[in-house]
């Protein structure tokens, strides 16, 4: 198998893999999936990742989702994105990326290149496929907006009460969030929509031997700009952030009062992670919605 047929019959692959005529390498980067490496006859390298959830079964149109809003940055022109070679009910086969470094000439280019993806823009807030945010389904069902009371809907609102009722918040950090919420309309949201990765924390940004940075794992949809570079400053940010900052605003500059707003993006990947790994990261949450409160 080489990779203009694996093109012309992605649905061969896995018989292929079951029956060993495809070289396959663990490697690291699937996060809640198994992921490896594959070289295929003609030396060509792809990068696959399969269900790793072995509790419970794939969800219905995961990997068709994660494919579909690949596509869709990739289309912008902007922020580079891996191929989409095969996308399966059981598995995802992508363009491999030979890792490189994160140099700040990469972050100047990455800062320039998401302001290019944003500007794309999205027909409406959400998106024409089911969402996913990890393992959790996200309603992407298309709104006109405004953006402020989507997000606290779509957005918040789920995974708030997915992290109360599992336990994960106490009702002292929910009365925060809440708080939060019924404030969201003075958080901005007179932009239209952005096409945005969505799930762009450091560890989705993958620096590439080709002295850029490129876009992974996304939960692709229209939304606020501003969401994927708050995004980007949390756990530590990624490197050089300052410098992904400046060339973004060169290129794109945001609208005024966007740092004090920058805990009111973060906030739903904070639940997020309440409701996929509990209480954990409630410290997180409470921080987050206070610092949201402050701006």
């Amino acid at each position: 198998m080489d990779l203009a047929y694996l093109r012309a019959h992605p649905e061969h692959l896995p018989a292929f893999l079951t029956h060993q005529r495809i070289r396959e390498t663990p490697v690291p980067g699937g996060s809640i999936c198994t992921a490896s490496r594959l070289t295929l006859d003609d030396g060509a390298s792809l990068f696959a990742k399969s269900w790793g959830g072995a509790a419970q079964p794939v969800p219905n149109g995961f990997f068709e989702t994660e494919a579909a809003g690949l596509r869709w940055l990739r289309d912008a022109g902007g922020a580079p994105v891996p191929e989409v070679i095969a996308a399966l009910p059981d598995m995802l086969a992508l363009e491999w990326v030979e890792p490189g470094a994160a140099t700040p000439q990469a972050a100047d280019r990455l800062g320039r290149d998401l302001a290019a993806t944003h500007r794309a823009g999205a027909g409406a807030f959400g998106a024409e496929w089911p969402g996913f945010i990890g393992a959790l389904p996200a309603d992407n069902t298309p709104s006109p907006g405004p953006w402020p009371g989507w997000f606290a809907e779509r957005r918040l609102v789920p995974y708030l009460r997915m992290s109360a009722d599992g336990g994960a918040l106490s009702a002292a950090e929910v009365a925060l969030v809440e708080q939060v919420i019924s404030r969201i309309d003075g958080y901005g949201g007179s932009e239209p929509p952005a096409r945005v990765h969505g799930d762009l924390w450091p560890g989705n940004v993958l620096w590439a031997a080709d002295a850029r940075a490129w876009l992974v794992d996304p939960a692709a949809h229209g939304g606020h700009r501003e969401t994927d570079l708050a995004q980007l400053a949390l756990f530590g940010g990624v490197p050089h952030l300052d410098r992904v900052l400046a060339a973004y605003q060169d290129a794109w500059p945001l609208a005024a009062g966007w740092e004090a707003r920058v805990p009111v993006h973060q906030l739903h990947l904070m639940l997020v992670h309440t409701a996929l790994f509990g209480g954990a990261y409630r410290s997180a949450v409470r921080t987050t919605a206070e610092a949201a409160l402050r701006g």
